[in-house]
């Protein structure tokens, strides 16, 4: 490979972002030219609405575009409210449910919210902006797209593209609605060129073929080159992919995650994944990273505790960041139950409480069966006594000093308060 002279494409391959690029060359020099005279590239990244919040496997391209914006290009933020009631069948084995005109707004304004917690839309000319696909395919003439972007495609090519290929050959059906989505994606792209001047889109490795479906019809309709680059889909050692927790997703929006369960993850996570998940869900620099990955065994702890408090500030706010931290020193260093605890307030314990919807209020399962489960296996317990009975019911003689512990595991613990 040729040196880079990008800042952002040099900053991508050495924090570990960079997976594959449409032309590499090419965008390292459409980005060079543009820093040099000061101008902004412009970018995007999109995600459909399909839930109310990113998730901690969604921060890997936004963060790559966070990286765009520092170096003082233009990143567009599009949520995808049209291409949302269609679903990217990427991934899947069926067509996605459809979602309500409630629950997609409800969720539209979900992501806008992810998106504000790590791009700056406010200052500079390089201010992200916020887009909605919603805008023009919402009066787009059937007949008309067909002529003009269907004729632009190939149904050969298209049925080489992984999200199509992998889903036949797993002989699931596919609905000619998912079918579209491709040419759907490609569209956003070039029409985002079109009002926007944007010529690149940030993504995770899974939507190669989407990219691709824009930068062909970019230089098959319009007579332009886009470019299309990923970032790999992050996973641990045992590859099983970052972003989610026991089965419960990681959210981003403080109203779906507590900041101290946000902190836990981090803290938690393999010594393996530490130097990854600092050079990715931070901004230290490489330096102070390279520094903290060379400690070992027992002294590791430490890097991790920076790793959680460094990407709940980013996330959260640093006074939410100061009081993860300090909740868990005193849990698990000081032996006292720190203040910030996921806790169940106001609970009439007089008419009892089963141990079953106490975990699930509490976040930490996801269903009364895998509450079953862990009983099973000895991984639930009330006030450090290792819980044996699936119906065992919470009362008031369960109380010490005005509370009860639950956890789950060593690591993960709540509070009920009467």
């Amino acid at each position: 490979m040729t040196e880079l002279k990008s800042e952002f494409l040099n900053i991508l391959f050495e924090r570990g972002f960079f997976n594959q690029c449409t032309n590499l060359e090419g965008f390292d020099t459409y980005l060079y030219e543009c820093e040099q005279k000061g101008e902004p590239a412009v970018g995007y990244l999109g995600s459909d609405p399909t839930g109310d919040s990113l998730h901690v496997g969604h921060i890997v391209p936004v963060m790559m575009m966070r990286w765009f914006q520092r170096c003082g290009h233009k990143p567009i933020a599009l949520v995808g409210g049209a291409t949302a009631r269609i679903g990217d069948p990427s991934g899947k084995d069926k067509l996605r449910p459809f979602l309500s005109e409630e629950t997609l707004q409800k969720n539209v304004e979900g992501l806008k919210k992810s998106f504000k917690t790590f791009l700056d839309f406010e200052h500079g000319s390089n201010a992200a902006i916020m887009v909605d696909n919603w805008e023009w395919f919402k009066d787009i003439n059937y007949l008309a797209f067909l002529r003009d972007i269907g004729t632009c495609y190939s149904v050969n090519h298209m049925l080489t593209m992984e999200s199509v290929k992998s889903r036949l050959e797993r002989e699931q059906p596919m609905s000619f609605l998912e079918f579209n989505y491709q040419l759907l994606q490609g569209y956003d792209f070039c029409v985002l060129n079109q009002k926007y001047g944007c010529r690149a889109q940030i993504a995770g490795a899974d939507q190669w073929g989407n990219i691709t479906s824009g930068t062909e019809l970019g230089r098959r309709r319009y007579n332009v080159e886009l470019f299309g680059f990923t970032s790999p889909i992050l996973t641990d050692s045992s590859g099983k992919k970052m972003g989610k927790s026991e089965g419960n997703a990681v959210w981003i929006n403080d109203d779906k995650l507590s900041s101290y369960d946000y902190f836990q993850y981090f803290r938690n996570i393999g010594d393996s994944e530490v130097e990854k998940c600092l050079c990715i869900f931070t901004d230290l620099p490489m330096a102070e990273i390279k520094q903290l990955a060379k400690l070992q065994d027992k002294e590791i702890n430490e890097a991790k505790k920076i790793l959680a408090y460094e990407a709940t500030k980013m996330c959260r706010g640093q006074e939410a960041a100061d009081a993860a931290l300090k909740t868990a020193v005193q849990t698990f260093e000081q032996g006292s139950l720190g203040s910030n605890l996921p806790t169940l307030s106001n609970i009439d314990l007089a008419k009892g409480l089963s141990v079953l919807d106490a975990f699930l209020k509490l976040g930490f399962v996801s269903s009364k069966g895998e509450a079953r489960r862990l009983i099973k296996q000895g991984g639930l317990k009330i006030n450090d006594q290792q819980i044996e009975d699936e119906n065992r019911i919470i009362s008031e003689s369960d109380l010490i000093d005005g509370q009860i512990k639950l956890s789950q595991g060593k690591k993960k613990h709540g509070l009920i308060k009467a």
